[in-house]
């Protein structure tokens, strides 16, 4: 076994136990509501609350399965489309908020303001480690365990040059995600257009925002440079990692928070005010999850055109 398998396979591992705190710490959450023995999060009644954390446990377990999926052997028998998708979102979710976590934790102060929506109450300080624990783990097991999964799964995807493949129309989706990350870098710089309510901005949601700006602008450009094999002589891997990540990141941020805003425009629930106008943030999250989406189809297909210009005759 080669090194960085070796290394995937021990991240893998790693990265199931790490979000296993947070996976009981939500089982608790739900429970302790349904008994009235923990508050539930500001602006959810008990019915909600329960609903939003039950969503939650699932994604934690459908997590931990993905990590242990990656490592094992049945992780090959199951189909390649589910588990690019489940990879891709996990990596989306956690692998793309690695630099607000280390800043967060080390800058902003860990468990100052929440961080995935508003989603939970007041908790004790160990709890927020605990949680940021699993967020770190996962993400930095998913970001070493999900290329060596994907390299023994399709080797042919990670060599080569980005101008080995014919070159393709430009991308509608990098533009619209690109247009999504350069105002999201806006609002991270203090900008106010858009933003309905500025005394609810936080420093956490200043870096959150400036984290999300950055990724989808680099996926944007990753997957610019894929479709139109420019420049030719760089190798495929490093926009293929920026791609996975900022479309991921796009898909899967968006695709989490715009049934909050939705939620918020249309309940408008005490004590949960987001500072962003809910038109303008669902118009962004509606693009933000379309360009995602369309830049996942435009990675998966990438592999396929290479296998072709592989395999077509050279003329002589």
């Amino acid at each position: 076994m080669e090194r960085w398998d070796r290394v995937g396979r021990g991240a893998a591992y790693g990265a199931a136990l790490a979000l296993l705190p947070y996976l009981l710490i939500k089982v608790v959450w739900v429970v302790g509501s349904l008994v009235g023995t923990l508050p539930v999060g500001t602006g959810f009644g008990v019915a909600e609350w329960v609903v939003l954390n039950t969503v939650t446990v699932g994604m934690a377990g459908i997590g931990v399965a993905l990590a242990l999926a990656l490592v094992r052997p049945w992780g090959m028998r199951i189909p390649g489309a589910l588990v690019v998708f489940c990879a891709w979102v996990g990596s989306g979710l956690l692998v793309s908020i690695l630099p607000f976590g280390v800043l967060s934790t080390t800058l902003l102060g860990a468990g100052a303001d929440s961080q995935d929506g508003g989603d939970e109450p007041v908790r004790p300080v160990w709890e927020g480690l605990l949680v940021q624990f699993s967020f770190l783990g996962m993400g930095l097991g998913l970001a070493l365990a999900v290329p060596a999964h994907l390299r023994r799964r399709w080797p042919q995807a990670f060599t080569g040059r980005v101008g080995d493949a014919p070159r393709a129309a430009p991308p509608w989706a990098a533009v619209v995600g690109a247009a999504v990350g350069l105002v999201w870098l806006y609002w991270a710089a203090g900008g106010t257009v858009g933003i309905a309510h500025p005394a609810e901005r936080t420093t956490h949601g200043y870096a959150l925002g400036a984290v999300s700006g950055f990724w989808a602008l680099a996926g944007s450009a990753a997957v610019w440079m894929i479709a139109r094999a420019r420049p030719a002589r760089l190798p495929r891997r490093l926009p293929l990692v920026f791609g996975w990540v900022g479309s991921g990141s796009l898909f899967a941020w968006s695709g989490w928070k715009l049934p909050f805003t939705l939620y918020a425009a249309m309940a408008e629930p005490a004590g949960f005010t987001p500072p962003e106008s809910p038109g303008a943030a669902a118009i962004l999250h509606l693009g933000a999850v379309a360009s995602g989406a369309a830049m996942l189809r435009i990675l998966v297909r990438e592999r396929d055109r290479v296998t072709e210009s592989r395999h077509r005759p050279t003329p002589h």
